[in-house]
């Protein structure tokens, strides 16, 4: 591989490098919170360009048919009393993990709506493709302290793909998980199924199964800094009594936490808990965050608006006053959005400027662990491209005769 700026041609004479050169290193981007704590960047209001549905058995729908509508208990004064382990194991049909999907229900819904896009604004040599989990992780990496991650990278017809790899640390957490763990997994979900109907206006039935493998996912356009975004994401649930019915306004991000009691529980939910739901409903504009407090029972006792503009201030208020309770060890006990959105887009940067070949097969694998710096390796075909030959093959055909999209086979 020749360095940057060097190019080959016919008759050039080619110059032996120095034998005591230093090695260029390898290119790396920092994490530390201190180098990105200016002002919060320019990100475009989201705005929803469409939708799709996974059914029961995860094959792909282009329509809403898994949407489901925001049903709330009664306000009487009285806790709610969800019992979030009733119909565990019996009644749980969780997603297959073994299954990688990456990227291929939202390249399904891309192929679908590719007459529409091209040539619009929202999609252009440059745009950034991926999931919302993996801006999620970006975002919240100056502050993460435990669990690493792994984003393959690929360029395609000028477009970046980032698509998550399952690190091996991650695989083995995955496999060893303690039964109260899959158990809290559950109570997640059965959490849902207590607050959502199946049409405006209906009651929530939770006597049916749990079922992890449904889905319905938007996916929308917005921009961070100088980077055109499409991303989908999962919605729990549309509030049929949102001030507006226009997406993603009128999502709702459904929560479950355990009971708290002493102002240290409260800084590190704060702290912890707060970053990530901020992050995950910032992201899609998701407006509110309804968080039911559950008991060492499994009960939901309570329930809590969090509105996702504000829950900055709740951190920067009660740091304060944790500070007097529970003195902070050092500056990384907080969070700041600034630092979160500043550091995507510097990812973001760093990507585009690393991914340059546009090739399918080509794969640049970003890792990085707590406490070290961003890295980046290259790699070719199995088992790091990502992108479906499918995909691929259909995006590359005569445009102005579309093939029918193809199933995702491979």
């Amino acid at each position: 591989m020749e360095p940057r700026g060097t190019k080959r041609g016919a008759g050039k004479i080619e110059v032996a490098e120095p034998r005591n050169k230093v090695p260029r290193p390898a290119p790396s981007l920092p994490t530390d919170p201190a180098l990105y704590s200016g002002p919060f960047p320019f990100y475009r209001r989201p705005s929803e360009l469409g939708c799709f549905s996974l059914d029961a058995q995860r094959q792909y729908h282009g329509d809403a048919r898994a949407l489901r509508y925001y049903s709330p208990p009664p306000t009487n004064g009285q806790g709610p009393n969800f019992d979030l382990r009733d119909g565990y194991p019996d009644r749980y049909q969780p997603r297959d993990e073994e299954v990688q999907e990456r990227l291929d229900h939202l390249l399904r819904w891309l192929l679908e709506h590719r007459g529409q896009l091209e040539g619009s604004p929202d999609w252009r040599p440059g745009a950034i493709v991926t999931w919302r989990g993996h801006l999620t992780k970006l975002l919240t990496t100056p502050y993460e302290r435990q669990e690493g991650w792994q984003l393959a990278a690929s360029r395609f017809q000028g477009t970046l793909y980032l698509s998550e790899v399952e690190t091996p640390a991650a695989r083995v957490r995955r496999l060893t998980r303690p039964p109260l763990l899959r158990e809290l997994m559950y109570m997640g979900y059965k959490f849902e199924q207590y607050m959502c109907a199946d049409k405006p206006g209906g009651s929530p039935d939770p006597s049916g199964e749990v079922n992890t493998n449904v889905a319905f996912c938007s996916v929308l356009r917005s921009r961070l800094g100088n980077h055109p975004l499409l991303f989908s994401g999962e919605v729990d649930c549309i509030d049929p009594q949102a001030p507006s019915m226009q997406p993603p306004t009128c999502y709702v991000e459904l929560k479950t936490s355990k009971e708290m009691h002493s102002p240290g529980q409260w800084k590190s939910f704060y702290r912890h808990k707060l970053l990530k739901w901020w992050a995950q409903s910032f992201l899609p504009g998701v407006p509110n965050v309804i968080a039911g407090f559950r008991n060492p029972e499994g009960f939901v006792c309570s329930l809590k608006t969090f509105p996702t503009m504000e829950m900055f201030e709740y951190v920067r208020v009660r740091q304060w006053f944790f500070c007097l309770l529970v003195p902070l060890q050092n500056d990384r006990d907080g969070w700041n959005p600034s630092v979160c959105m500043n550091f995507c887009a510097a990812f973001l940067s760093f990507a585009q400027n690393t991914v340059v070949q546009d090739d399918p097969r080509l794969v640049y694998l970003f890792s990085w662990e707590p406490g070290g710096p961003v890295t980046v390796s290259e790699h070719r075909d199995a088992p790091h491209a990502f992108l479906p030959t499918w995909y691929v093959e259909a995006m590359t055909q005569d445009l102005l005769s579309p093939p029918k999209t193809p199933s995702p086979k491979d």
